[in-house]
């Protein structure tokens, strides 16, 4: 089924920040109830979460949106690091009329949840670091897997980005078991297309430059105060299973949840019956 199937029943518009320029989103849901916030990894885009956003529209507003230098939000020449980017999804609350939201963030979404929980813990509920970056990475082999998520980040964003090199790069995402059903050539275009759009040939080697400087960023764990998940997979890349159980015995309310399913490092995207019950279950029960 194409991902635009699993995006029907929301609505995609454009948002206007006052720094950040034009941000495009997607949502679904009586924006009555309590929003959950989505937020994708580095050099993604909102699609990430076209298989969660409409299926907890039951009981939550349900957002996700594309980073400024991401996908077709605007492409912005600045610093881009973890701390700015929390800046950024202050800016679209504040336009969105949010006072406060719950958060569940994928890689560089879940490292942004983590730095604007600590700066604006008034405006978190519950908060969902979902095979999130920004924690101690403790071995060879994770820090083994940032080397090869570099390479495969700069040839699949380069100077002439083939269809070849961004199904490399989203194969990285996913478990070698879902790569026939889930790296389809509908997802790898559609990536192709944002990486081969002139705005972003100057920013994304900009938004990349986080990679090399992951260490330099990481996330004050025992300053949130929030109940937190870390949901993980048993084959995450970069940050496995060691890193999350460090990570999350540090969070004061943090509880973590390993998913059942294969997955790697996009479980919403390659489970999201496991993913949205969960998340459905957290995100709902009482704080």
């Amino acid at each position: 089924m194409s991902l635009w199937q699993d995006f029907l029943g929301s609505t995609t518009h454009y948002v206007a920040t006052t720094n950040f320029g034009r941000i495009r989103v997607v949502e679904a849901g009586d924006k009555s109830k309590p929003a959950i916030i989505f937020q994708h990894g580095i050099g993604g885009h909102l699609e990430a979460y076209s298989k969660n956003l409409v299926a907890l529209s039951d009981q939550f507003r349900c957002i996700a949106f594309d980073y400024v230098g991401h996908a077709l939000s605007s492409r912005v020449a600045m610093e881009y690091t973890p701390p700015v980017l929390a800046e950024q999804l202050c800016e679209l609350m504040d336009a969105m009329g949010i006072d406060k939201a719950h958060l569940s963030g994928e890689s560089l979404g879940g490292w942004v949840s983590g730095f604007f929980a600590v700066k604006y813990p008034q405006r978190v509920l519950k908060l969902m670091l979902n095979t999130g970056a920004g924690i101690p990475i403790v071995s060879e082999k994770g820090r083994a897997d940032m080397l090869d998520l570099m390479e495969r980040s700069k040839k699949a964003a380069g100077v002439a980005p083939s269809f070849e090199m961004v199904k490399h790069r989203i194969e990285w995402l996913i478990h070698p078991s879902n790569h026939a059903r889930l790296v389809t050539d509908e997802i790898v275009n559609l990536r192709l297309h944002f990486y081969l759009m002139p705005e972003g040939r100057e920013v994304t080697p900009m938004v990349n430059r986080m990679l090399p400087r992951h260490d330099e960023f990481l996330v004050p764990l025992e300053q949130i105060s929030h109940d937190t998940m870390l949901l993980w997979t048993r084959d995450n890349p970069i940050h496995d299973l060691e890193c999350a159980r460090a990570a999350v015995a540090r969070i004061p309310k943090g509880e973590l949840y390993v998913m059942e399913a294969d997955g790697a490092h996009w479980p919403q995207y390659e489970a999201p019956e496991e993913f949205n019950r969960v998340a459905h279950a957290f995100f709902a029960g009482a704080a």
